[in-house]
């Protein structure tokens, strides 16, 4: 039953990212047109800076899976509600404190964003920033009823909600920015779709899975034990936002609202790169803390983080190498003219975030061990010096230059060190690894050579031969990937549905 949650789990997490591109591409230029450039900047502006709120969680989230775990090899009912009943008062609390920080930040906008906007700009800004802060509120009880889905691995109820929030976001803010309700007409509808989220979450957790909130009896020992082993997520939270937030808000303060947005467009491209990739290792998680709670095996955590890592890298090189050849023109169709830097902003972000994403079924393999101090220590010290190399480089190179500078910051910390420290301190063979993932290095050779071919010698010059290159593209990456890149295994498990369905086919 499990494996074939984590398996159907798998299909909707695709599913639903392949549904929040495809109505990505019908909205998002639409949605450009209607707001204007400038609108848009502001819009990703004050996103920014409200999503360094979402730090109060202070990483409690990400440590419930590792004590829920702890819980049930005991088999302990009772325990298991009391950590519940501790986790939901912890982020109703840090919710309270949320709307508190929220409206202090409302007063004080002005000082937040200094001379970077226009009288309007800051009226519009206190709106959205009021919807903002409350939509993040609500996330926060909200991650104590997911962590609870997750924990009994009911993938396929969890998987169908985003699927549902990604296909009604779209249609529902549409008729609103058409009646010229602009941004704001946008996070109401992101509000609306997040209280929906909420009470579905809840009234399953309640009446589906019997869920028991225990909120009496707590242990001093365990919060303080949670409190030592989430800390060091909290400054991995801290390296998140300093990664994907800082930029836009130099940019803000520095460049104006329309540099703004030709960043936000490559870095909107950027989020959805990096969330194809948890697509995968986001179902395993149960799995990784029950090995380390049971056996600690390190061969066998070895053999899953290679396992996902080349599902991955297959899924991740698709698009990186189809976005290298056919991006430009993508972003041109896609958001218009102004925003051809854009291409350039989100190829500096996405090459050096693949080896991270191929990866990150360690991240959960270090809170599993509660290894991963070192790792947030040294994100967080590489992070700061972003700070400061990106701040000239925004004056100089605008876009380009916030993103060159994080993308330094990726490579030191995300590539060199993380690769060591997997190997050397967390009992990763990351050699074992690295073989079994260029081993499919040659089977990209011919999608590559197609790839140069068609970009020297075909013209995209409308949307629809793109969407054909793009077609022709993905087919000859999938067949000899398959053919010359997988082994046995992976053959199978691709190969086996379709002999199944023949067979059938010719036996009727």
């Amino acid at each position: 039953m499990k494996k074939s949650q984590r398996k159907l789990g798998i299909i909707l997490s695709y599913l639903s990212q392949a549904v929040h591109i495809l109505t990505g591409l019908i909205y998002t230029p639409i949605m450009l047109r209607l707001l204007g450039q400038s609108e848009y900047g502001l819009y990703q502006l004050v996103y920014s800076v409200v999503s360094y709120l979402s730090l109060l969680s202070l990483g409690f989230s990400s440590s419930y899976m590792r004590f829920y775990s702890k819980s049930k090899v005991k088999n302990d009912e009772l325990e298991i509600s009391k950590l519940n009943g501790m986790f939901l008062i912890m982020f109703l609390v840090i919710s309270f404190i949320c709307i508190m920080c929220g409206i202090a930040m409302i007063v004080n906008i002005s000082d937040i964003f200094g001379t970077g906007l226009t009288s309007s700009e800051y009226d519009t800004a206190k709106i959205l920033m009021a919807f903002m802060i409350f939509n993040l509120a609500l996330t926060f009880p909200n991650s104590v009823f997911n962590c609870i889905i997750i924990s009994q691995e009911k993938f396929i109820f969890q998987k169908t909600v985003i699927l549902l929030q990604y296909l009604l976001n779209p249609f529902l803010t549409l008729p609103l920015l058409i009646m010229g309700y602009g941004s704001v007409g946008m996070v109401f509808i992101t509000t609306l779709l997040t209280v929906c989220v909420f009470v579905t979450n809840l009234v399953y957790c309640f009446k589906k899975l019997n869920t028991k909130f225990y909120f009496r009896e707590f242990k001093l020992s365990l919060l303080k034990e949670m409190w030592i082993f989430t800390f060091f997520i909290f400054l991995n939270q801290i390296v998140d936002q300093i990664n994907w937030s800082v930029d836009k808000f130099l940019l803000g303060r520095i460049a104006g609202t329309k540099a703004v947005a030709v960043y936000g467009i490559g870095a909107q491209i950027n989020t959805l790169y990096m969330q194809f990739s948890t697509s995968v290792s986001s179902v395993f998680v149960p799995k990784v803390n029950m090995i380390v709670s049971e056996t600690d095996n390190n061969k066998q955590l070895t053999d899953l983080f290679t396992k996902v890592g080349r599902i991955q890298f297959v899924i991740m090189a698709l698009i990186l190498l189809g976005f290298t050849f056919f991006g430009k023109q993508f972003i041109y169709f896609w958001s218009g003219k102004g925003y051809e830097v854009s291409y350039y902003v989100a190829l500096l972000l996405i090459y050096p975030v693949t080896i991270p994403l191929i990866q990150n079924l360690g991240i959960e393999i270090q809170r599993a061990k509660n290894k991963h101090k070192a790792r947030s220590i040294v994100y967080l010290v590489i992070a700061i010096i972003n700070i400061f190399v990106s701040i000239p480089l925004v004056h100089y190179y605008g876009p380009i230059g916030a993103a060159v500078g994080t993308s330094i910051s990726l490579i030191i910390g995300n590539v060199l060190f993380m690769n060591w420290y997997y190997h050397f301190r967390l009992g990763i063979d990351i050699i074992f690894y690295w073989k079994n993932i260029f081993k499919l290095l040659p089977s990209l050779l011919i999608p590559v050579a197609f790839g140069f071919i068609s970009e020297s010698l075909l013209s995209y010059d409308t949307f629809f031969k793109l969407c054909i290159g793009g077609f022709v593209f993905s087919a000859i990456y999938i067949l000899s990937v398959v053919f010359l890149g997988f082994n046995k295994e992976e053959k199978n498990i691709i190969l086996k549905p379709i002999r199944n369905i023949f067979k059938k086919k010719f036996n009727n």
